[in-house]
């Protein structure tokens, strides 16, 4: 919409406010080369190394006891970086379309400040990743019948290391995913005081992610993952409920989400415990040197470390939220206090004002002659 009486004038082509302006339609552009890429038999190989999940491989599938048929799977490798680079692609046009078709519009109708604008936004961008992850996660869970805790270390490394598509690609597009974390700095202008926070949660969450695809730790990081999902799903629509003045609604939940949150530290801790500690040093296939070419990775030192991690990791969030909450205590300690104080002030007031109106009356009441006071009192 332009206002009357003022000229729009469009920035230059290739500056910063025309590709932050325009940066959807030029990632999308770049994308759509490689989806373009497919339909010419010259290009379709480079163009399939971007769109298409390589290393594949048969391994046969006990269907029935003793009746074995071999299923297509996925593996690791080096072909996985072009993939990863078009679903980053894929993101940041997806990011972009949420943002334009959904949370500008609710934002309009809620007149946030820039402060709350900006949260909002990223709360409403995190919590539609949380719930497609969560509704992908279950369904691998479902698909491949991963209900026992047993199944997180039984069959390793061969039932581990190969992937089924869904599982594999469910990997790429969470690599993909918080990649995207980096560019999205740029093109939302976000002010430098709020990258140290988005830069180190995306760091943490590819540490973790990269290190257990690699190490073929797949289905530990599937079940970590949903759990940890889980809980700041909730925590995000606690934050989008309080900005949309729900906050009777919101209250509630934000105690669900705190109790989420530390059932997902405990959580977490049981499972890797079980997985590292118990689970893979009980494996006839434990071996003291690493096996790259049929990629296991289970020995002591590799176990014990991805222990150490995990559990550093959650010691250290769990140690963020309580104190988090002692300090929200403390401020609202002084506020209850003050309030507690104009209380009391409030009700000496009325006490002082009721004696004084008591006084006036005997007063009075001395004042009018002695038959006067009987009936005065009667």
């Amino acid at each position: 919409m332009v206002v009357k009486g003022k000229k729009t004038k469009n920035p230059p082509v290739l500056s910063h406010e025309f590709v932050i302006q325009n940066h959807a339609d030029i990632v999308a552009c770049v994308a759509m080369v490689f989806v373009v890429g497919l339909m010419f038999q010259a290009s379709s190989p480079a163009a399939s190394v971007f769109i298409a999940l390589h290393h594949n491989v048969t391994v046969p599938l006990e269907i029935q006891p003793g009746v074995f048929q071999d299923v297509l799977q996925y593996t690791q490798g080096l072909k996985d970086i072009p993939a990863v680079f078009f679903y980053l692609l894929i993101s940041v046009v997806i990011h972009a379309i949420i943002q334009e078709y959904l949370l500008d519009k609710v934002n309009k109708k809620l007149h946030l400040s820039k402060v709350k604008h900006v949260k909002f936004n990223e709360s409403g961008q995190l919590l539609a990743f949380y719930l497609m992850s969560l509704v992908w996660a279950g369904d691998i869970i479902l698909r491949e019948n991963l209900f026992s805790v047993a199944a997180l270390w039984e069959g390793y490394p061969l039932h581990h290391a190969s992937m089924s598509f869904l599982f594999k690609f469910f990997f790429i597009i969470q690599i993909s995913y918080w990649l995207h974390i980096f560019p999205e700095l740029y093109f939302q202008k976000t002010k430098r005081e709020d990258w140290a926070p988005r830069i180190q949660y995306a760091c943490l969450y590819l540490a973790f992610i990269v290190g257990a695809y690699l190490t073929s730790f797949t289905r530990l990081a599937l079940f970590l993952l949903f759990v940890q999902y889980l809980a700041e799903a909730v925590f995000h629509t606690c934050r989008i409920l309080d900005y949309a003045e729900k906050t009777a609604v919101a209250s509630k939940l934000f105690r669900l989400g705190d109790l989420l949150f530390v059932l997902a530290r405990l959580s977490s801790v049981i499972l890797a415990v079980l997985t590292f500690w118990f689970g893979l040093a009980s494996l006839p296939m434990e071996q003291q040197v690493l096996d790259l070419a049929t990629g296991n990775f289970n020995t002591g030192l590799v176990r014990l470390n991805c222990l150490l991690a995990v559990c550093l990791l959650q010691a250290w969030l769990m140690w963020n939220f309580i104190m988090f909450q002692v300090k929200r205590a403390r401020e609202a300690g002084p506020a209850s206090s003050s309030n507690a104080s104009a209380a009391g002030k409030s009700s000496t007031r009325k006490t002082e004002q009721e004696r004084a109106k008591a006084r006036k009356e005997r007063k009075e009441q001395d004042d009018l002659p002695e038959a006067d006071q009987k009936l005065k009192v009667n």
